[in-house]
């Protein structure tokens, strides 16, 4: 679980269905990983937001390790392979990487339909989906804050609700 904000780890606002937080490192990244683990079931999309080393892949890699339940598991970002796919307690959960992508349809290749009907998908670089991308997704977009980062994730349906037992975690 993500640490209280007396522990300094992270910073948490919230406006409206946003919540914002500020992490100062790369453990804080992976710990909101962690904490995000417990909500999540089959059929969630989490869009990965940020521009190169703002700490996606961190993120991921602490998520899906709390996910599997195995902190020592080793977690490749999926840059060349476009997916990896983990079985979980939670379900499958299919780890996309779609920066190589050049246009929404070549999704498809990869599987990406049965992933949102049976698997948490985790995506980064969701963008490159345009349309194809399911609106009831978590959006959380990481940005560089000097040497830190700060989270925004925002999300339609049960996700404000959700994303408050993690807040309370």
């Amino acid at each position: 679980m993500l640490a209280s904000p007396e522990s300094g780890l992270y910073n948490r606002a919230m406006a409206g269905d946003i919540v914002s937080l500020s992490l100062p490192d790369a453990a804080a990244t992976e710990a909101l990983g962690r904490s995000l683990a417990p909500l999540l079931r089959p059929r969630d999309v989490i869009a990965l937001h940020g521009d190169l080393g703002a700490g996606k892949t961190t993120l991921a890699r602490g998520l899906i390790r709390a996910l599997v339940g195995d902190e020592a598991l080793a977690v490749p970002s999926p840059t060349f392979t476009l997916v990896e796919i983990y079985d979980t307690p939670a379900g499958p959960l299919w780890h996309f990487d779609l920066y190589r992508l050049n246009n929404p349809d070549e999704a498809w290749e990869l599987g990406i339909e049965q992933g949102f009907a049976e698997a948490i998908c985790l995506i980064e670089w969701p963008e490159r989906l345009g349309a194809l991308l399911p609106a009831s997704r978590l959006d959380l977009t990481l940005a560089i804050d000097g040497e830190a980062r700060r989270a925004s994730l925002a999300g339609g349906e049960a996700w404000p609700q959700r994303l408050a037992k993690m807040g309370a975690a």
